[in-house]
């Protein structure tokens, strides 16, 4: 079998291609790419996650599957990509912060807290005898005087954002908040935002039981899940507006047509 000049670089972790590349972190982002999709939207009051939990079967129990967690009482994440390794990621968060609350006696800060993850998660892309984390995380929070939204990528980077998404509609995400993302919005209009975000990504097919819904504020500095409840209402508001809006443009285009014959 005649190997190809890639071959050779992809297969350990600890190796550079010519080129300057690391195949491996390469394909854990493919990873994440094939996730479903997961945004955050930073208000002036707060900070919303949302999550799409993308169901194949009806057979599946909706609850089981969660995309969404609390970390501490003022920060929560998101991910795309594998879940189990996500998971790991929140539990050695939620180590971390416990800890400084011990040995501090305060909460940690949203930074330190996305650091100390990307630390992490470089790590397993220096040394060889294990794989990158194939996942990508949304860590959202608080500090004393903001609200904070940072995105973790399985090469241990960081980037603080207004509003992003990851996961497989990141493109479609990012198309809508460059446009519509306003730096004085609040909390309601952040969350119909991403809502909105995520109407036109699955062509309007929500639905409440399959979304989850997380936000935290300047106010309550405490992260919460929205009930099923709560985000149906949610949906159907953003149901109703952009039908208005669809409606509103193929009535225009319809005259304009009529106009031209």
């Amino acid at each position: 079998m005649q190997m190809t000049p890639q071959m050779g670089y992809d297969r350990a972790i600890t190796v550079f291609s010519p080129d300057g590349r690391l195949f491996q972190v390469e394909y854990a982002r493919e990873a994440v790419k094939r996730g479903t999709t997961a945004a955050g939207v930073k208000s002036k009051d707060g900070v919303v996650l949302l999550v799409d939990k993308r169901i194949t079967s009806r057979l599946i129990e909706a609850e089981s599957i969660e995309k969404i967690f609390q970390i501490d009482d003022h920060i929560g994440a998101a991910t795309s990509g594998l879940v189990a390794d996500a998971r790991a990621l929140v539990d050695r968060a939620r180590v971390e912060a416990q800890i400084n609350k011990v040995s501090y006696d305060e909460q940690v800060g949203v930074e330190v807290l996305a650091k100390k993850i990307c630390d992490h998660k470089q790590s397993y892309t220096q040394y060889g005898g294990a794989r990158p984390y194939g996942t990508a995380l949304l860590i959202a929070g608080v500090d004393d005087s903001r609200p904070r939204l940072f995105e973790t990528d399985p090469s241990g980077a960081l980037l603080e954002y207004k509003a992003t998404a990851i996961g497989a509609g990141r493109s479609s995400f990012m198309e809508i908040f460059e446009t519509d993302y306003s730096d004085d919005m609040d909390m309601d209009a952040a969350i119909m935002l991403g809502m909105k975000a995520l109407y036109r990504s699955t062509e309007g097919k929500l639905n409440a039981a399959t979304l989850e819904v997380g936000l935290v504020t300047l106010e309550e500095r405490q992260f919460r899940k929205l009930s099923e409840d709560e985000v149906e209402t949610y949906v159907s508001r953003v149901r109703e507006e952009l039908k208005g809006t669809e409606e509103e443009k193929k009535d225009d285009s319809e005259s304009q047509d009529e106009t031209t014959e």
